[in-house]
This record gives C-alpha cells, sequence and structure tokens, in this order.
C-alpha cells in the first residue's frame, strides 16, 4: 500500500543571525529524516526543545521544502510538482493544526467564514453547498450551530481549538498534522480534544501526525512513536512497547522523566545541557549527555539497527538491553 507521505533523507538547514562578517552560522534543524504514514495510522513525534519536531511537521504538509532529500504525496514527489499543482495537492490533501488557536484563527473572521474559507479558495461545490457543509464540520468537532456567527475571540480555548479542528478538515485531507494541539489550553479541555482527536481519527480514516512534549499523551494516541534528537529520528517505537522496552538511552530518559502517581520511578539523570544545533557534536549527537558514550560514539553515527519487534528500529552503538526495565536503568550513576 502507498503511504499517504513519505519523507526520505530530508535535511533542513537554516542561516542564523550569529556567525562572522562573511559566514553566517547555520542551524541544522533536520538532518537524515526518514519517515512514512500510511492511512488511519497515527505517528507520534517526541523530543525536547530544538529537536526539530516542528520542522519535521512543516516538511510533511510542504510548508518548509528540505535543502536536500525527497517528500513523496500519494506517491508523487512533492517538490517535483509545478507550483499551481503543488499548492493545490498540499491545501486539499492535508491539514495542520496549530499550538494555539487564538492566533491560528483570524480575529475578524466569523466561525462560517473561517471554515467556509477553505471551500472558497479551492472551490468546491456550489455556495448552498458549502453552507451545508460548514454546518456538517461544524457537527463533527462537537460545536453547536448558534456560534456559527460568533467571532473566535467570544468563544473559549476548547471552542477554538475545534474550529481549528473543523478548519483542517474541511477538504477531507488525507493527512493532518496536529502540531502541540493542546498544550495552550487548559487541563480540564485537554482530554475533550484528545478524545476527539481520537475519534475523529477512526472515523475518517485519516493519517494523523501528533506532536507533542506531552510524552504519555504522545503514547496513549499513537500507533508508532518517534524519537528525535538534535535534528535527527534516533528511534522509531511501537507505542505499547516504548516505556519499557525501548533501545535507545534517549528514549528511556525521555520516558522515565514523565511523573506517575500509579508506578512512579526516579528519572534516569542526563549530564549537560543539549549541544547547539549550529555545531552539532561529531558522530551520535546524543553522546555528550549519554552515559553509555565512547570513542566509537564521537566517530560515527550509527545506523539504523532493527529490534526484536517489526516496526522497531533504533539508531545507538551500545543500545539499552531489550529485557533491563526503565527502573533499573534509573538506578544506575550517570
Amino acid at each position: 500500500m502507498t503511504p499517504v507521505v513519505e519523507v526520505r533523507d530530508a535535511h533542513v538547514v537554516h542561516k542564523a543571525r550569529s556567525g562572522g562578517l562573511f559566514r553566517r552560522d547555520r542551524v541544522y534543524a533536520l538532518t537524515g529524516a526518514d519517515l512514512s504514514v500510511a492511512a488511519g495510522e497515527t505517528v507520534g513525534v517526541v523530543g525536547e526543545s530544538g529537536c526539530g519536531k516542528s520542522t519535521l511537521a512543516k516538511v510533511l504538509v510542504g510548508i518548509q521544502r528540505p535543502v536536500s532529500g525527497s517528500v513523496s504525496f500519494g506517491g508523487r514527489d512533492l517538490w517535483a510538482m509545478p507550483p499551481a499543482e503543488r499548492r493545490a495537492a498540499v491545501g486539499a490533501g492535508t491539514g495542520m493544526i496549530f499550538q494555539d488557536p487564538s492566533t491560528a484563527l483570524n480575529r475578524r473572521l466569523t466561525v462560517r467564514r473561517v471554515l467556509r474559507d477553505p471551500l472558497d479558495v479551492h472551490r468546491r461545490g456550489t455556495r448552498p453547498q458549502r453552507e451545508e457543509r460548514v454546518r456538517e464540520l461544524m457537527g463533527l468537532v462537537g460545536l453547536p450551530r448558534a456560534l456559527a456567527d460568533a467571532l473566535p475571540g467570544q468563544l473559549s480555548g476548547g471552542q477554538r481549538q475545534r474550529v481549528a479542528i473543523a478548519r483542517a478538515l474541511a477538504l477531507d485531507p488525507a493527512l493532518v498534522v496536529a502540531d502541540e494541539p493542546t498544550s495552550a489550553l487548559d487541563v480540564s479541555v485537554r482530554a475533550q480534544i484528545l478524545n476527539l482527536l481520537l475519534d475523529l481519527k477512526e472515523r475518517l480514516g485519516l493519517a494523523l501526525v501528533f506532536v507533542s512534549h506531552d510524552i504519555q499523551t504522545v503514547r496513549r494516541m499513537s500507533d508508532r512513536v518517534i524519537t528525535m534528537y538534535l535534528g535527527r529520528i534516533v528511534e522509531e517505537t511501537p507505542a505499547d512497547r516504548v516505556t519499557d522496552a525501548a533501545r535507545h538511552p534517549y528514549t528511556r530518559a525521555l520516558f522515565s522523566a514523565t511523573p506517575g502517581l500509579l508506578d512512579p520511578i526516579d528519572p534516569i539523570p542526563l549530564t549537560g545541557p543539549v549541544p547547539s544545533a549550529t555545531r552539532p557534536p561529531s558522530g551520535c549527537p546524543f553522546r555528550t549527555r549519554c552515559w553509555k558514550a565512547d570513542e566509537e560514539c564521537a566517530q560515527v553515527m550509527p545506523d539504523f539497527s532493527a529490534a526484536s519487534r517489526p516496526g522497531h528500529r533504533f539508531r545507538c552503538h551500545h543500545p539499552v538491553e531489550e529485557d533491563r526495565s526503565t527502573r533499573d536503568l534509573a538506578r544506575q550513576e550517570p
């Protein structure tokens, strides 16, 4: 089956403001990313701030063009298409849900206009059909019709995010990317929005990429979990195995750091700050904070290795043993 979207060896490099007079520093935002997402699948992306999660999300929906590598959408190379065709394919085939709905929505447009705007731009149906689609979208995300003429500023945070979700679904996209969709919401509203996304994914057969700092939420929402560090994908794990069967030391450290009330454990200690993306370490980028690092890690970036279970791969010279618990790792000295 052809994946909805497929990224192969994608690199994204930005020019920084720092550097010399004639040569500015470069920020290596994404390095050698490989990822494919199938219809009906949810892929979670986790990592610390600055690890490249949002850059990967922008590459997937065609907002960011990689300096090298390929992005295929529906089996076709996205950046080999003519510009008009690419805009139509990306605009109609993908939807994006942003972190803060209060800034993602136009404050001067009513809910009806916000939801009708994608239909108008892509000329979907007649005017009555567009109005009917707006009513359908509002019902789909649980918004009462009485709010159709309300402005975003008159809605609660949860209602605004429901509008943003409805707008992302307006054109029946094959792929939806949710970039921190609940981080700007109250705790009491987050569960409602997450349950809504899960329900919509099942009902509509969406391919969903879920980017978040809340790694336990990612584990709950996803079929697969992608761990990123300093612009690189370092592990891809089935969601039901990521807590205690992940092989990369960084993935284990991330999931040990989330508080657990029923079975709390001490977090695995990491030494030192995250390295700069303008001057990443040689070899494995995680080696400067890893308790397993040695000279081999400083010289060569490891290739992907396959774990015993299909769909599980990692990049590490000295992976965590499959049968070793996170609790046991947390007891060791850094």
